[in-house]
């Protein structure tokens, strides 16, 4: 099997009807890496928007159980790309979802921003870090996915087309992205649990290159010093080398999905019951329990 004939297979579909096929192949057998890193850039620009930072400071699952709260998300986007929104396993994580979400006041403009960071944030990751760039229509095949997910979250007012939603992304980090107190406290909570991954001795070095390759607003909305720019520099190169090394590897015969990883909060692996904040999991599964009675 060559290397590119998983990208050969994609374009030959159609980005809207595959766009769960297409997504589960990119998530799954081309960037898997490269798409749990983007995302958790993801997850930190979120952080840069005061009213959903100060949300996520006030109920505190952030401080308090970021592991959980970071592998939670990782289950729940991984779930919808192997599984897709239309499998029963994939609507099960996404009323999950749904269900913790219902319990905030969560803004529609808040929600279409943070779905716009799933689609190009990984977009712009593998762009610039991946063994190949993602094709005009992969990248078709991720808008259809997210805007599907939007829409069955409820979401309103999501751009009609690729191009829209990427400079509706664009405008709403400038007019939002702005330094508070509880942007810092929740990436700080975050960056811990990050630097709580590697031993000991590499934690010092690790917290120096955490923001290497953040860029100026994302760094000053969170109130992050930036890494030195020899230390961007070296990681820089060193993704550019792993993606020439990658592109002579043979291609992945078995997918590679968060989910199918020991999970750090679900050592003996996880279920539906298992999705969600402590303090809300009893609350939840009493109504899962009634639904299905």
């Amino acid at each position: 099997m060559g290397h590119y004939d998983i990208a050969r297979k994609i374009e030959e579909m159609d980005p809207e009807r595959d766009a769960v096929a297409i997504c589960h192949l990119l998530a799954g057998y081309e960037f898997p890496w490269d798409i749990t890193r983007a995302l958790e850039i993801a997850l930190l620009r979120t952080f840069c928007v005061p009213s959903i930072a100060q949300l996520l400071d006030h109920t505190g699952e952030f401080q308090h159980h970021t592991q959980k709260r970071y592998d939670d998300t990782g289950v729940i986007v991984s779930e919808l790309f192997k599984w897709g929104y239309e499998h029963p396993r994939g609507q099960g994580f996404l009323q999950r979802m749904n269900a913790i979400h219902g319990r905030y006041p969560i803004g529609n403009s808040d929600y279409l921003y943070v779905l716009s960071t799933f689609i190009y944030e990984p977009v712009r990751w593998c762009d610039r870090f991946g063994w190949r760039p993602l094709s005009d229509l992969e990248k078709q095949a991720m808008y259809h996915f997210w805007v599907a997910v939007g829409q069955r979250m409820g979401i309103t007012d999501i751009p009609d087309s690729y191009g829209a939603f990427e400079q509706y992304n664009q405008t709403y980090e400038q007019q939002h992205f702005a330094y508070a107190a509880a942007n810092q406290r929740v990436a700080g909570a975050t960056r811990a649990m990050l630097l709580g991954w590697f031993p000991m001795g590499l934690r010092s070095l690790a917290n120096q290159a955490i923001p290497a390759l953040l860029d100026a607003p994302l760094l000053n909305a969170l109130g992050w010093q930036p890494a030195p720019a020899s230390l961007t520099q070296l990681l820089e190169n060193g993704l550019k080398v792993r993606s020439r090394f990658l592109r002579k590897l043979p291609p992945r015969s078995l997918p590679d999905f968060f989910a199918d990883q020991s999970i750090r909060s679900y050592p003996q692996g996880y279920g539906l019951n298992d999705i969600g904040p402590p303090s809300l999991l009893a609350d939840l599964n009493s109504i899962d329990q009634k639904e299905h009675s």
